[in-house]
């Protein structure tokens, strides 16, 4: 066995401890989701998009200042790519001109900052197009678990298979709680991270049930509880440190990349961290409770391959 940070540490003992800290995680997710529900942008309820840009960095308080004064209090002001860019976003209100609109929104900024600005994008989002958008990206997320679970049944066993799900599903609800209860924007770009945690999520898991299949054909003198931690403590290291290099990057993100691409970080960071300890635990442990054993297993025998053994 190779030497890894930990070579006997039992983490299938605290498999109970940690189900039980994964059903509250996501009871919480689940009644959040049912009665705060999640704060879903323009990009799926539909809205106005105008990017400007100054000829110096401007504070984002005076403009939402101004516009609520005008009645757009539910405007999303933020910075966008530099302190000097501004994107406003807009929901809409009944029948009104958009072109009308995005004039009305320059001339007040242009007053609020007492100079000329840079008109860089006008957009409009349909209700019609966010209605699509919504019911795609749900679409999208329940065909790659679909898909994921045909896959897994293949390569490994439907246990596996079931347990991986279990994972997914479980990384899925409990990031889509946090920005719940924190009432987070969840726009297109959050969406794109929870697909993004699907694939991250899988590809740990995979890495810890290929160790437990080879191990499970190697290891003939202890129980599946047994095979199942050494599999994780040969794995472990290389799943933490992949872990650990992914938030470099995406805290750099979080504080670096601006306000943006915040909920996309955010995002990914929450899933990252979920999904780690769902590979090692929910997987498993889901396998585990399904009775996985060394027999289910076993490459099949050929025939006559007894009598060719000396």
């Amino acid at each position: 066995m190779p030497k890894t940070l930990f070579n006997n540490f039992d983490f299938m003992a605290l498999r109970k401890p940690a189900m039980l800290l994964s059903t509250a995680l996501l009871l919480v997710s689940i009644v959040s989701l049912f009665t705060l529900k999640l704060n879903v942008g323009i990009d799926f309820t539909g809205g106005s998009i105008i990017e400007v840009g100054y000829l110096q960095a401007v504070e984002l308080e005076p403009i939402r200042q101004a516009l609520e004064a005008e009645g757009f209090g539910d405007a999303i002001v933020q910075h966008f790519g530099s302190a000097s860019e501004v994107l406003i976003r807009l929901v809409p209100k009944g029948d009104e001109d958009k072109a009308e609109l995005s004039s009305q929104i320059i001339g007040l900024l242009e007053t609020a900052s007492a100079t000329d600005i840079d008109v860089r994008r006008v957009d409009f989002v349909g209700p019609q197009v966010g209605e699509e958008l919504t019911e795609d990206g749900g679409l999208a997320v329940l065909y790659a678990l679909i898909a994921i679970l045909v896959y897994v049944a293949f390569r490994f066993e439907y246990r596996f298979s079931l347990g991986a799900v279990a994972a997914l599903i479980h990384d899925v609800l409990i990031t889509l709680g946090v920005f719940s209860l924190l009432q987070l924007d969840f726009d297109l770009s959050v969406l794109a991270a929870i697909l993004a945690v699907i694939g991250y999520s899988l590809n740990d898991t995979i890495v810890v049930f290929d160790r437990v299949r080879e191990n499970f054909r190697k290891i003939r003198k202890k129980t599946s509880i047994e095979v199942v931690n050494t599999s994780i403590n040969q794995t472990i290291s290389r799943t933490l440190m992949t872990s650990f290099t992914t938030l470099l990057v995406l805290l750099s993100l979080f504080f670096l990349g601006g306000e943006v691409i915040h909920a996309f970080a955010l995002a990914l960071i929450i899933g990252v961290l979920v999904g780690t300890y769902s590979s090692i635990y929910v997987a498993t442990t889901t396998a585990l409770a399904l009775g996985i054993s060394r027999s289910d297993l076993l490459l099949p025998e050929k025939e006559g391959e007894d009598l060719a053994r000396p």
